[in-house]
C-alpha cells in the first residue's frame, strides 16, 4: 500500500506503507543509532514525534519484547529507508511491521531518509504528517502545518503511571521515590541492580506525600515534550531540593534546572542517537553517550551554586549539573543507555554514593 510523508516546509515524499493502516501527526526527528530501534520505538520520550532512522536498513534482527523500554510503542509514526521483512536472530519474536500493527502505529519505507535528515539539520525539526493510502499532496502538507507545536502539547500525562507502583531490589538497601515523567525500564533496572527499592509515582505527585514516605532519595525520570510545560513536577522538585538527595536524567535534568530558576530552550534538531561525545570536567574523560532530547538547559541562566560538570563536545550544550553544597545532580544524556553504549553507567553508582553520604 502507498504512503506519503509531508513536512511543514512543503516537502512531500511517497513510499510504501507498513504497520498500522492509519495517518499520524507529529514532529519529525532523526535518530543516528545503527541498532536499538526496538528501544527507540518504545521509549516514552519519543511521544508526540515521528521517528526517522538515519541507518538505511531497519528490522534485520527483528523484535524481542525483552528489549522494550515501556509497555509498548510510543512514537507517532516511523520512517525508514528500507524495512527488513525477514529478520535473522534467535531472539526475534516478530517483525517491525508486526510490532507497529500491534500497537496501531503507521510507518513508511522507501523514502530518501538522507535527504530528509540533511533538510532537518539545515532547517531544524519540523511538524510532519504521515498518511497511508491515496493522499492529496496539498491537503497533507496543510495538515502538517496546522497541527500544534510540540511545545503546545502536554505529553507527560500520556506516558506516566497513574498510581504509585512498587519495585523491590533483590538486596534492597535504599528507598527511592522515582518521579515518572515517562521513565525507561532501563533506568529502573539499573537502580534495582544497585540495591535500590523503587516507589514509582506519577509526575504530579505532591512533594508532601513523597516526604511522608521518608525515602533515602528522589530520582526524576526522562520523558517527552517541552520541560517548561511540566509545571507540577517543577513545583514538586522545588519543594524537595535541599531536603533530600536528588538526581535526574534527560527531562528530569531539565526539570531540576527549571526548579532551581534556570531556563531551557529548544535545540535546532535535538540529540537523538547513541554516539554523542560528552566531556566530564571533573575527570577530563570523554564518554560516548546515548541521547534523546530536543531541549537543553541554558548555561547562562544557572543560579549560584549550580555548576556544569559535563558538556557535549559537538555543540557545547550542558550535559551534567551538580550543586556545590546540596545533594543534587543531573545529566542530560541517558546513562542507562538501552541498548548502549555503557560508558556512563557510573552515574547510578554516584547516585548510590550520594544516598550513602546523606
Amino acid at each position: 500500500m502507498k504512503a506519503a510523508l509531508a513536512l511543514e516546509d512543503g516537502t512531500y515524499v511517497e513510499g510504501k506503507a507498513f504497520g498500522a493502516e492509519r495517518d499520524a501527526l507529529g514532529e519529525i526527528i532523526f535518530c543516528t543509532s545503527m541498532t536499538g530501534y526496538v528501544e527507540a520505538l518504545t521509549d516514552p520520550s519519543y511521544k508526540g514525534q515521528i521517528l526517522m532512522m538515519t541507518y538505511p536498513l531497519i528490522g534485520n534482527y527483528g523484535v524481542c519484547r525483552e528489549d522494550f523500554e515501556s509497555d509498548g510503542v510510543k512514537v507517532e509514526g516511523f520512517v525508514v529507508r528500507e524495512l527488513c521483512k525477514e529478520p535473522s536472530n534467535w531472539r526475534s519474536e516478530m517483525t517491525v511491521d508486526e510490532l507497529l500493527k500491534e500497537y496501531d502505529v503507521p510507518g513508511i519505507e522507501g523514502v530518501d531518509t538522507r535527504m530528509l535528515t540533511k533538510k532537518i539539520r539545515i532547517y531544524g525539526t519540523m511538524k510532519a504528517a504521515l498518511a497511508v493510502g491515496d493522499v492529496d499532496k496539498e491537503e497533507l502538507i496543510e495538515r502538517a502545518r496546522a497541527q500544534p507545536s510540540i511545545s503546545d502539547i502536554d505529553l507527560v500525562d500520556k506516558v506516566c503511571v497513574k498510581e504509585p507502583k512498587r519495585f523491590e531490589a533483590e538486596k534492597g538497601r535504599f528507598e527511592v521515590v522515582l518521579i515518572d515523567c515517562g521513565v525507561k525500564k532501563s533506568i529502573i533496572r539499573q537502580l534495582l541492580k544497585r540495591g535500590v527499592n523503587i516507589t514509582l509515582v506519577p509526575y504530579n505527585y505532591p512533594a508532601k506525600d513523597i516526604l511522608d514516605m521518608d525515602p533515602d532519595g528522589v530520582f526524576v525520570s526522562n520523558g517527552p515534550g517541552d520541560p517548561a510545560r511540566v509545571k507540577e513536577t517543577i513545583e514538586t522538585v522545588k519543594s524537595l531540593i535541599g531536603k533530600i538527595p536528588m538526581a535526574g536524567i534527560c527531562l528530569g535534568h531539565q526539570l531540576i534546572a527549571l526548579a532551581m530558576g534556570a531556563k531551557t530552550y529548544k535545540l535546532k534538531f535535538g540529540h537523538h542517537g547513541s554516539n554523542q561525545p560528552v566531556k566530564d570536567f571533573e575527570t577530563g574523560r570523554v564518554f560516548i553517550s546515548s541521547q534523546n532530547h530536543n531541549f537543553a538547559v541554558d548555561e547562562n541562566t544557572l543560579p549560584k551554586g549550580m555548576k556544569v560538570t559535563q558538556i557535549n563536545l559537538n555543540d557545547y550544550t550542558v550535559e551534567g549539573l551538580r550543586h556545590e553544597e546540596l545533594p543534587l545532580m543531573s545529566v542530560q544524556y541517558h546513562p542507562e543507555a538501552g541498548p548502549g553504549p555503557h560508558d556512563t553507567y557510573f552515574f547510578f553508582d554516584e547516585f548510590v554514593k550520594m544516598l550513602k553520604e546523606f
